[in-house]
Formats: C-alpha cells, structure tokens, sequence
C-alpha cells in the first residue's frame, strides 16, 4: 500500500464522506441496524453514532484499509457497543454463514473491485430473514448526468480509492442475489455527479 492510500486517502474519504447530506443519509438507514450487525467498509467509523445500542449486541467491522482502520480506533475503543475490526481476505468475508442479523453498508459498493462476489459474501453471512440494509452513490436517472459520469469516472477512481460514481446499485444488489423491499432514490446536495443516492433494505432471494 502507498503512502497516498495509506497515509493521505483516508482523511480525504473520510471529509468526503461525512458531509452534512451524507450524515443525514446514514441517519436514516444505520438506526435500522439490529442484533448481530456487519458493517462493510467501516471506514473511519462514521455510522457508529448513529447505531441504536438498545437494538445492536454486536457490530463487525470490515475494514480492509490500516489507515481507515487506524482512524476509526479511537472511537471505537470509547464506544459503549461491542466493535470488532475484521479483515477482508480478498473477496471473503471471514464470519461463518448465517452468522449475522443485519448487514450494513454505505458509501461501500461503489469502491469494491468485486462488488457482486462480496455481496454474494453479505448474502452466505445473513441469517435467514436478515435484511442487507443500504445507503450508496451512484448512477444517476439524468442521461447528461450519466454522460458526465462516464466521462469522469475513469480518473476519479484513481484520485479516490477505487471509487466508481457510475455503479448501477440496484442492478448489483440483483446479481449479488438480493430483492429490495425498501427502495428510496435522490439526489443529496452536492456534485450531481457525485450525489445520486440509493438507500433502504433487501432480503436475499433464496
């Protein structure tokens, strides 16, 4: 890992992240989070205020980043919840199936090279009626926003971690063998480019 990614990156995902529009985003789909909960793409920790503690026994935390993860410790280490930091081996999540009550991921998908094969992972991991709960950018509804996005995209996921701002979400929450019960879609303030988001809950298909 380069010192960009390592030492520079994460506070730039982190401030592009925790913009005013995005907190409001995760404050309406992370207090949904139940039970056995794993976050994917915990990042520098930006759900966790937004967690009931009534409601969560336990959260794992997928990080696969050491900076993000180093960013994210001290809030973890002063929270009241039961937090573990988890590695991602590849495409593999590392918990046993049915292992989780809820799965959570936001801002997530559009940087995971193979987001399809990590959901097929938040799917073997979800026990039976879990719900995948949902918040993400991407491919907006506008053709000229759309067009845009091509043209951009492929020097924006060098600068910015992999991420994609085209990514069909609904599409690979499909492939990933998920059905959305809970489907919401609009544009947040910002970068139109940018700020097209999808968020709400899916259950596995089989």
């Amino acid at each position: 890992m380069s010192f960009y990614e390592e030492h520079i990156l994460p506070h730039l995902i982190n401030k592009a992240c925790s913009t005013g529009p995005n907190q409001k985003q995760r404050q309406k789909i992370v207090p949904l989070a139940e039970g056995r909960v794993l976050e994917i793409g915990f990042g520098s920790g930006l759900n966790v205020p937004f967690y009931d503690p009534g409601k969560v026994e336990k959260i794992w935390g997928l990080e696969p980043s050491k900076g993000m993860r180093a960013k994210a410790k001290p809030l973890v280490e002063t929270s009241a919840m039961d937090i573990e930091f988890i590695d991602l081996p590849g495409e593999e999540i590392p918990l046993d199936a049915d292992s989780a009550d809820t799965v959570l991921v936001t801002y997530s998908l559009c940087t995971i090279p193979d987001a399809v094969t990590v959901l097929e992972g938040m799917r073997r991991v979800l026990k039976p009626g879990g719900r995948l709960l949902f918040c993400e950018h991407g491919k907006a509804p506008d053709e000229n926003i759309r067009r845009w996005q091509n043209r951009i995209n492929p020097a924006w996921r060098k600068i910015a971690g992999g991420c994609n701002m085209n990514r069909d979400i609904p599409a690979l929450l499909e492939a990933g063998g998920f059905r959305m019960v809970s489907d919401e879609r609009m544009y947040i303030p910002g970068l139109k480019v940018l700020c097209y988001n999808y968020w709400g809950a899916a259950v596995a298909t089989n």
